[in-house]
């Protein structure tokens, strides 16, 4: 069950390919992903983004509902669609083709090309590879109730990753069912499936159906 960056994205689909470099799990770059969105920001081609208030940067074929609200930093990709009453709330990159939808909440998160969070998701500080898809409902949780650092828990090996705040990395291809809970320091393994009304933790191996805790078979 490999948990390594390689492994669960394919790089070529976002935007923020740079900020991988040098690093081996995808959490490290949580606390980078401000700072980078500044930068890359400043970078991007004026005839293809607008900086639309200070540090949020839109493509100028997505489509933002009027109600919708972007703090920054913020990039929102070519025909990302942010839907009514969004509510970005910075350090957030929206991969091209994306979806955000009605009344989902986005904090210091990487969306990778075609993602889909398009009713009622919470996202935060987490990274959602490319055409993974969370159901209606479904969230990640990213501060444990005792507010101690969060582990990463591979079967008997346990990651210290020294943050406090860290919600889920989900692997490309990532079906996520309605009113699922990935809970704080969940890895999701490539082409996988969580059944709806889930609570998640730990490591998914790629190309699992998650039934239920204990329940985890390989998809045939």
């Amino acid at each position: 069950m490999n948990i390594e960056i390689k492994n669960l994205y394919n790089l070529d689909e976002t935007i923020a390919k740079k900020l991988f470099e040098g690093a081996t799990y995808p959490w490290e770059v949580l606390p980078k992903i401000k700072e980078f969105i500044i930068e890359l920001g400043k970078t991007l081609d004026k005839e293809e983004y607008e900086e639309i208030s200070e540090n949020v940067w839109v493509a100028k074929t997505a489509k933002v509902a009027p109600t919708a609200f972007i703090a920054g930093p913020a990039i929102i990709g070519k025909n990302a669609e942010i839907r009514h009453c969004a509510f970005i709330r910075g350090n957030a990159i929206v991969g091209e083709n994306s979806v955000v939808g009605n009344s989902t909440e986005l904090k210091n998160v990487i969306l990778f090309n075609n993602v889909q969070v398009p009713h009622y998701n919470y996202v935060g500080d987490s990274i959602l590879g490319y055409k993974s898809h969370m159901g209606a409902g479904s969230i990640t949780s990213n501060v444990k109730s005792d507010k101690k650092l969060v582990v990463v828990k591979n079967g008997e090996e346990k990651i210290e990753t020294g943050l406090k705040k860290f919600g889920a990395m989900v692997g490309d291809n990532v079906e996520v069912g309605c009113g699922s809970v990935l809970n704080p320091g969940t890895v999701v393994g490539k082409n996988s499936n969580i059944y709806p009304l889930s609570s998640v933790r730990g490591v998914i191996a790629e190309n699992s159906i998650y039934k239920k805790q204990g329940e985890i078979v390989g998809k045939i």
